[in-house]
């Protein structure tokens, strides 16, 4: 981070001076105290399940200058004449606004990428392709909302070009939120499916939450959107530079002569030839958001081939590991229908005597769950899955959707799974794991690579 100023940093927050310390320069914020170093900004942040305001004492012990707080619990002359205090309305705000004001003092671009599924993915294809030419950050882990967010504008400084980052909702105002403090350039919309649709009612609704990431663009930003998802293909942007990709010759920018491999997928684009080694359909999609970006941004298709060959992916995500005895499709981080599906694709083009499919509940999906579920059921038979193995709440569902009553098995925990899992595994067996986040399933994924090595 740039250096900011305690004027600056006030201003920016509209603060309230509370104490007014003698260091003046700040270069470092933090909203845990664990993290603090010597000079820090600690923002105290008031979260449901703790109060940032409490802790005070602790981040002035741990180094922090300049704390920032919307409650007082603190005596003000139980600090030190270095410690300056900030009283704002709201630190959550407090931290997005300090961040949009950072973003204000860099010369940078901002990629900012949304969608119901694949926006990790999609960020790590167009990070590694925009390298190739520009010095780039992307988002790490799942930093990608109001508070996750701002604190990697905070990691940026001027070295940095281009900034990739990504942005999660589960409610509208969020992306918005964001998009204030970001100001993309570019974004990046990868598909509109039903996931949070429990909290927002209709994909039309979750359409309208995404486009929030154009709140802020000028007459220069560009939406870039895949309309071979339907909802993106049949809206109409009005005042918006969009550039729309597409499988299926349905966009502006258009992969032609696909070729889906086994760990690796060939295509066309302006017939030039690509090659993404990731597996799977949906990741061309994703990487066609990537190229379309990496071209209005001045690059060539030789710097965007260069970028493509030196991919580096978020584990847990599609992962396929190939062991001794057995093949796993590591999908343990998450999942949708939509992701439900793609997984279920690129398991069903690997080499493998049985297709496997683990698969668990999907969540906040509230009254769509049942149909679902029910519908990855029916895509697993229509996708030849030889064996659909569930644990969780939706293992009806499941079931009527996959008619096959002999090759399915519904199991109340993962132990109860890979209880049957150790009888039942064979050499060339074909497993996809994947469930939402909090099942656990890197657990069934550890427990089969010890399996793989008892068969």
């Amino acid at each position: 981070m740039e250096n900011l100023t305690f004027d600056e940093i006030a201003k920016a927050i509209n603060g309230k001076i509370i104490l007014k310390g003698n260091k003046d320069i700040f270069n470092n914020i933090s909203i845990d105290t664990r993290k603090l170093v010597e000079g820090s900004v600690f923002i105290a942040i008031n979260g449901e399940n703790f109060n940032g305001n409490k802790f005070i004492h602790n981040a002035v012990e741990k180094g922090a200058a300049l704390c920032i707080v919307d409650e007082i619990h603190f005596e003000k002359d139980s600090f030190n004449k270095d410690v300056s205090v900030l009283l704002v309305e709201d630190t959550k705000k407090a931290l997005l606004d300090l961040a949009e004001f950072y973003r204000s003092t860099l010369e940078i671009k901002i990629v900012a990428i949304t969608g119901s599924t694949g926006k990790t993915s999609t960020k790590d294809i167009t990070a590694s392709v925009l390298k190739s030419k520009f010095k780039v950050f992307k988002t790490s882990g799942n930093f990608n909302n109001e508070i996750g967010l701002p604190l990697m504008i905070f990691n940026l400084d001027k070295s940095y070009e281009v900034a990739v980052l990504e942005m999660g909702m589960n409610h509208f105002e969020e992306i918005h939120n964001m998009a204030k403090a970001a100001r993309p350039d570019i974004a990046l919309i990868t598909n509109i499916g039903i996931s949070h649709i429990e909290n927002l009612k209709s994909r039309e609704n979750i359409l309208k939450a995404k486009l929030e990431i154009t709140d802020f663009f000028t007459k220069d930003s560009t939406l870039i959107v895949n309309s071979d998802n339907d909802l993106l293909e049949k809206h109409s942007f009005d005042n918006i530079n969009t550039v729309k990709t597409s499988l299926n010759c349905l966009g502006d920018l258009n992969a032609e002569d696909v070729k889906l491999g086994e760990e690796s997928s060939a295509f066309k684009v302006r017939d030039e030839s690509l090659t993404l080694n990731m597996p799977g359909k949906h990741n061309i999609e994703n990487a066609m958001l990537a190229i379309a970006a990496a071209l209005k941004l001045g690059m060539s298709f030789d710097e965007i081939r260069e970028g493509l060959k030196k991919l580096e992916l978020t584990s847990m995500r599609l992962d396929i590991v190939n062991g001794d005895n057995i093949t796993i499709v590591d999908d343990s981080y998450n999942a949708s229908p939509d992701s439900m599906k793609a997984a279920i694709e690129v398991t069903k083009n690997l080499k493998g005597t049985r297709k496997i499919a683990v698969l668990g509940t999907m969540r906040e999906l509230g009254e769509k769950s049942y149909e679902a579920h029910k519908e990855v059921g029916s895509f697993a038979k229509e996708n030849n899955i030889d064996e659909l193995l569930i644990v969780g709440e939706f293992k009806e569902a499941y079931l009527a959707g996959y008619e096959n009553e002999k090759n399915f098995k519904g199991f109340e925990t993962n132990e109860e799974l890979l209880k049957f899992v150790k009888n039942d595994i064979k050499k060339g067996d074909v497993f996809l794991v994947k469930a939402s986040r909090l099942m656990k399933f890197e657990n069934i994924v550890a427990k089969l690579k010890e399996l793989d090595k008892e068969i």
